[in-house]
């Protein structure tokens, strides 16, 4: 077995075991990116001399929990203290600010190795794109804006990333690359030395090959319940079926997909049982639209009075507010979304966690456009966890992602229900 295919968690539990080295699992990721980054392009930064010495001295450490010597990526709109942070902006090109963010620091303290920094839509958000290519279909995209994070983990130059979502920027990118993809609850893991966006939306985002690789993670983040990674019996779940209020946008394969893997959970004992959401979520997704567009104007201000004639056009229109946004329609928009929150999490009684798609279909061609978060803003609104199970697949036979969500807090218990569930999907073993 090739060890850049070998996941964070089958790498950890080997290198507890004293079968493997850090070096070892690191240079097998660096080789990858040598062989294939050229291609995909997912990699904004990578030393790989400083990714090797890092690992060397693990390897001469004691061991500091599950995640030491597993490399991570990180995206480029996330400091980092050694290497640069340039948010895909002519502004900020070479960029260092010298210090870690919260959650790369959390991590590097936990023993994982930092491996460069992965390519994202300009401030994670509009204006530039990035140049990354999907592994599955050089000539699409990986989705955005966690566009590099996803597809470093998809192609097999890191077996862990970190992205971001303010939209639909970690699930859609995990449903465009099928790897396996979560977003906590909002807030669960410190924003603090990232660029925001939007303070009621932006969450960070996690990447890995499997469901375990996703625990480790949140284990590192202390955002669990559990001592341990325990998938119930597939018998003992119910699972809601939600088509959303979105559900015109997907392409007819991606609505195949959905119901054939809601069969395939049945077929295994799971009961689906629908999950309709009333018509007040119907304007949940222009209300997401609403509080995320309208914080651009303080999030990119700095940038606007500094920097005005490298600033892309999308920002001075945010920060001009040209869309009108005016004090009645935020106030309107947060409270129906507070009062959003409180009815899903009410509908969510008697169900272990609802499915949905993660995007409205494959990866689209070209670069151009990075897909659409149809299936994920609401989602993001109601600061609910999300995770996108890969396995399913479109016409193209390119990965359709499973997005499964469960109420806010409850973090550990949707991993717990997507590791029974994943194995359904993908019958060969959790990793992708």
């Amino acid at each position: 077995m090739d060890l850049w295919r070998m996941t964070a968690a089958q790498a950890s539990a080997n290198m507890a075991a004293g079968l493997l080295t850090c070096e070892d699992y690191a240079r097998a990721f660096l080789e990858r990116v040598a062989a294939r980054d050229a291609q995909v392009r997912a990699f904004t930064a990578i030393d790989p001399a400083a990714v090797l010495a890092s690992a060397r001295e693990r390897d001469r450490e004691p061991r500091r929990g599950p995640l030491h010597g597993i490399p991570f990526a990180v995206k480029d709109v996330i400091n980092t203290r050694d290497a640069p942070t340039q948010h895909n902006s002519p502004i900020y090109e070479g960029h260092r600010p010298g210090e870690d963010a919260n959650c790369v620091a959390v991590l590097r303290a936990s023993g994982a190795v930092m491996m460069g920094k992965t390519d994202t839509l300009e401030f994670a958000s509009g204006g530039r794109r990035p140049l990354t290519r999907n592994p599955h279909d050089l000539s699409r995209t990986p989705g955005g804006s966690s566009s590099g994070s996803a597809a470093a983990v998809a192609d097999g130059m890191a077996p862990l990333s970190l992205g971001t979502q303010t939209g639909g920027s970690t699930i859609r990118p995990a449903s465009f690359c099928g790897i396996h993809g979560m977003k906590p609850t909002i807030s669960r893991i410190s924003f603090e030395g990232i660029k925001h966006y939007s303070l009621h939306l932006d969450t960070v985002g996690l990447y890995g090959r499997s469901v375990p690789d996703l625990w480790l993670l949140a284990q590192a983040y202390r955002i669990l319940d559990s001592a341990q990674l325990s998938p119930p019996a597939p018998d003992a779940l119910t699972i809601g079926l939600c088509e959303t209020p979105m559900w015109s946008a997907a392409t007819e394969d991606a609505k195949a997909a959905l119901h054939a893997a809601a069969d395939r959970f049945v077929r295994a004992g799971v009961r689906v049982r629908p999950f309709v959401m009333p018509a007040s979520f119907n304007t949940l997704t222009a209300e997401q639209d609403a509080l995320m567009h309208e914080a651009g104007r303080a999030a990119f201000l700095p940038e606007y009075l500094a920097h005005r004639d490298r600033l892309h056009s999308d920002f001075a229109k945010k920060v001009e507010n040209r869309n009108g946004y005016h004090a009645a329609q935020m106030r309107a928009a947060l409270d129906a979304v507070a009062a959003r929150r409180v009815e899903f999490e009410s509908m969510m009684s008697g169900f272990d966690a609802v499915m949905t798609l993660s995007a409205p279909g494959e990866a689209t061609p070209g670069l151009a456009s990075q897909g659409e978060a149809t299936f994920n803003r609401m989602f993001t609104a109601l600061g609910v966890p999300c995770i996108s199970l890969p396995g399913m697949t479109g016409a193209n036979g390119l990965p359709i992602g499973i997005q499964l969500i469960e109420r806010r807090y409850e973090d550990d218990r949707l991993l717990q229900v997507a590791a029974a569930l994943s194995p359904i999907l993908l019958p060969q073993g959790e990793s992708v």
